[in-house]
């Protein structure tokens, strides 16, 4: 994020009314927290209250399916659409060692498709830098895994409002924006994939519930894994490095879907993230300042536990309300507080050494020196932070101590059965493929991956033939957007539903 924004002169004197820090309180004897030895975090998730959840008495959500198959086979010279095409729910694609030049689209329910490893040889999708995406499913219990995929424009693997995902094992180098994007889905794994160069997120996650991103080697992005508008996700166990910034988790106005909460991020090494930016101009994620360990926008109860922080330049943990956040339209219905934030025991070193000149201004306003590795800017209720005396802080001298020191009673928020698929009213199909599609590049009023919907509207007010015409074979018309790519694998009367509902939309 620009500096100028981030600080500015909300932070002069009176930014941190009430938690300023005294001179007199640099001898306070420290409050000293032993986290193996109290309470434990119950969790923001109440399963009994959730409607998706189906008694099935199943022990996997994707695993042990509802149907199994045949086995289609498909060899270097083939293409794994033909086999998506023939396959019936239930079915598993095996896909060989080779290179495939295709977009792989998958509307139908569980489907597998398992790339082959042969003596380290991987089956490879490239895009050749002219497809726009690797993989793209809307059916429900769908799973990927074993491939390399590369030089695709959009994205690696993209998901659209499909539940019960598993996303692992895979190698995705430069695939422009996204390199896993699941969008609107539930009861997901992204695990143990080897993800680098990309513009926007390693792995994002958006507008989707009960998601499990762990065991991932992500590194030479933007930003290396996002949560954003999303609920009750754990981070855990990833190699994070040389992004712009590690892991961040986000409310981005404008989305159908306004909050992210009950977010846990844990057992990550987080070190090195002094990326040069190189997102587009006017994004959220271009403005984000190279060397940002952790960063929590207006997101809820977010729990940071046991990371390894280091060598990040700018700041280790970096929290933010959406006022003080640059690129950012304020959103009436999104609260713009980070509010809820626990910070556990984190093992943080080396942050902060060659920090922004706003950082260290607001540092001042604290009467402090040396390197930052926890900034708070702006507003944030019910915060809490245990062992504060080991880091560098700004802005939590008024924080709490926390009432639990570890979140060793939430293993997973994943469900131990699939949730029901998605059933789209055929009067809500433009609805549907807004929030799992377009929602993914543009919001109602701010800048994302494309323009704002406003913009849209009035370019094409009583015209919604023309935006489903455009959707279908887009040109490039903006030099500070990227091209949109192609969505001619929506049919005509899902298209045109969709313009129809873009251009209803008020907020």
């Amino acid at each position: 994020m620009s500096s100028r924004k981030i600080i500015g002169a909300v932070f002069i004197i009176g930014a941190f009314a009430g938690g300023l820090y005294l001179g007199s309180s640099q001898n306070a004897v420290p409050v000293i927290t032993n986290s193996a030895s109290g309470a434990s975090y119950g969790g923001g998730y109440d399963k009994s209250a959730d409607k998706d959840v189906q008694q099935s008495g199943k022990t996997s959500a994707v695993a042990e399916r509802t149907v199994v198959g045949k086995t289609h086979i498909v060899n270097d010279g083939d293409t794994i659409m033909a086999a998506v095409q023939a396959a019936k729910p239930g079915d598993t694609i095996q896909v060989m060692p080779g290179t495939y030049h295709e977009t792989v689209y998958i509307d139908k329910d569980d489907i597998r498709i398992i790339g082959v490893i042969k003596e380290g040889k991987r089956a490879t999708l490239d895009g050749k830098g002219i497809l726009n995406d690797a993989f793209l499913y809307s059916g429900n219990n769908f799973v990927v895994e074993n491939f390399l995929i590369t030089k695709y424009k959009g994205n690696g693997v993209m998901g659209q409002a499909g539940n019960n995902f598993e996303i692992r094992n895979n190698i995705i180098v430069d695939t422009g924006v996204y390199g896993i994007f699941p969008q609107l889905g539930k009861n997901g794994i992204v695990e143990y994939n080897v993800i680098s160069g990309i513009e926007d997120a390693d792995i994002y996650v958006g507008m989707s519930d009960n998601i499990h991103v762990a065991h991932n080697d992500v590194f030479d992005n933007v930003a290396g894994i996002e949560i954003e508008n999303s609920r009750h996700a754990i981070v855990e166990n990833n190699n994070v490095y040389n992004n712009t910034g590690g892991i961040l988790a986000f409310i981005t106005p404008g989305l159908p879907i306004k909050t992210t909460y009950d977010v846990i991020i844990r057992n990550n090494f987080i070190y090195n993230n002094n990326h040069k930016n190189f997102g587009a101009p006017g994004s959220m994620v271009g403005s984000i300042p190279a060397g940002t360990g952790i960063l929590i926008m207006a997101s809820d109860d977010v729990i940071v536990e046991n990371n390894i922080i280091t060598g990040n330049k700018t700041v280790g943990i970096l929290i933010t309300d959406h006022e003080n956040a640059p690129g950012v339209t304020i959103d009436p219905e999104s609260d713009p507080s980070p509010d809820g934030i626990k910070l556990l025991n984190n093992l943080m070193h080396n942050n902060g050494y060659d920090t922004i000149d706003d950082i260290k201004a607001l540092m001042l306003t604290e009467f402090k020196q040396g390197s930052p590795d926890i900034v708070r800017v702006g507003s944030s209720r019910d915060s809490c932070i245990i062992n504060r005396h080991r880091y560098v802080t700004v802005g939590v001298n008024s924080w709490q101590e926390c009432e639990f020191t570890n979140t060793d009673s939430i293993d997973t928020y994943l469900l131990d059965e699939p949730v029901p698929p998605r059933i789209i009213d055929p009067s809500e199909r433009g609805k549907v493929v807004y929030n799992g599609v377009c929602a993914g590049c543009h919001t109602y009023t701010g800048r994302m991956i494309g323009p704002p919907i406003q913009i849209i509207q009035a370019l094409y007010m009583d015209n919604p033939q023309g935006i489903a015409d455009y959707i279908a074979s887009p040109i490039k018309k903006r030099a500070d957007y990227p091209e949109m790519p192609p969505q001619n694998y929506l049919d005509e009367k899902t298209r045109l539903a969709t313009a129809k509902y873009l251009l209803e939309r008020t907020k």
